[in-house]
């Protein structure tokens, strides 16, 4: 018998296996919720696919996602990115992620970690919105627009809320699978 998924990942392995094992499961280390945000932000204006896609590029230029790293780069680093095909070279998402991870850290010392942060907005859990269909699935929501203002404020750069609403998808922070995907039962 033949898996039900949500449509939007019938596209290839690659996609089917992100959403079978890592799309809308809840994520609580402070690395994957970093990695997820830098992706996402090189996302703006993009298709998830296109950073899916270059995954393992942006893994390797960007020191494995170690935030402590990403928040030093020098601008000698900075240009080595640039000059990276493998990434999506866009010096103010690059320069973004940099300072998302300096603001990132300095929430860490705030709240204990991120995660303590991040999931504060949901209660510490994921919000079920079962979804019939994908046209039930929201591209914002008033928590994404809640903690895309909240971040703004913090110094964070291409957190817009449908960013952060497909962080918070990504992370599991919201369940939009639909009614009937697999990964319900």
């Amino acid at each position: 018998m033949e898996k039900i998924r949500c449509g939007w990942c019938e596209k290839d392995d690659l996609y089917r296996k992100y959403h079978d094992e890592e799309w809308g499961r809840p994520v609580y280390d402070d690395e994957t919720l970093f990695e997820f945000l830098i992706l996402e932000s090189f996302q703006a204006g993009l298709s998830w696919y296109t950073i899916l896609s270059k995954r393992e590029n942006f893994r390797s230029a960007f020191d494995h996602f170690d935030y402590k790293k990403v928040a030093a780069y020098s601008e000698k680093k900075i240009e080595e990115l640039m000059n990276n095909p493998g990434i999506i070279r866009n010096r103010l998402k690059i320069l973004a992620a940099v300072t998302n991870a300096q603001r990132f850290i300095e929430i860490q010392k705030e709240f204990g970690s991120f995660s303590n942060y991040i999931w504060n907005f949901t209660g510490g859990k994921p919000i079920d919105n079962s979804p019939q269909t994908l046209a039930d699935v929201p591209a914002t929501t008033e928590i994404s627009d809640l903690i895309s203002k909240e971040l703004k404020k913090r110094g964070f750069k291409f957190v817009g809320s449908t960013v952060i609403y497909a962080h918070m998808q990504a992370t599991g922070m919201v369940n939009d699978h639909i009614k009937n995907c697999f990964t319900r039962k």
